[in-house]
């Protein structure tokens, strides 16, 4: 399994940071390699992904969701992936993002990729792509302010929806961190 962690700090309100983030049809706009996303209903959205030069189709669900702190999400079909993105407040107008996504590469490409940290390249060129579009745009191009429950997790020590990949929480309980029952 492959696993990339990466952060970055927004010049924008956290609502303005998570309110855009929660616009996923607008991802291939920063999002190098993605060439649509539709969102289907609330909590589940269709990729249409190419990168190196492997083409894929799959559908992902939000398994949780809270406003201003963190989106998370697995795939449903097809690859084999899950993922988190929490929004930390560092000032009145300055976010941190921090992303970590936990894959498993099938193709002999998308193995090197991952021996190489290309993905973790293309995860940073993504962030970076994500802060020009926010701090140029003036604002979000609009939001989504529901909450998605995680899933029951039976224990504290569960695994998420996706039993193959590790919990992506953080261990800062004011961005989005552990949830405590």
């Amino acid at each position: 399994m492959a696993s990339v962690q990466e952060s970055i700090d927004v010049a924008v309100p956290v609502s303005t940071a998570y309110n855009q983030w929660t616009q996923f049809e607008s991802f291939p706009r920063f999002m190098g390699g993605v060439e649509s996303i539709t969102q289907t209903s609330d909590t589940s959205t269709h990729w249409v992904t190419s990168i190196g030069g492997v083409r894929r189709e799959f559908d992902a669900e939000i398994t949780e969701q809270h406003p201003d702190e963190r989106v998370a999400w697995k795939s449903t079909d097809g690859e084999s992936h899950a993922g988190v993105v929490t929004f930390h407040r560092l000032d009145e107008s300055t976010t941190r993002l921090m992303v970590q996504i936990d894959w498993h590469p099938e193709t002999f490409t998308e193995k090197v990729g991952a021996v190489v940290n290309a993905d973790a390249a293309q995860v940073k060129g993504d962030l970076k792509r994500f802060k020009e579009f926010i701090e140029k745009s003036g604002g979000e191009t609009g939001a989504w302010r529901g909450d998605v429950a995680a899933p029951p997790t039976g224990g504290s020590d569960a695994m998420p929806a996706n039993s193959t990949l590790p919990d992506t929480s953080t261990n800062d309980p004011d961005s989005g961190g552990p949830r405590i029952s």
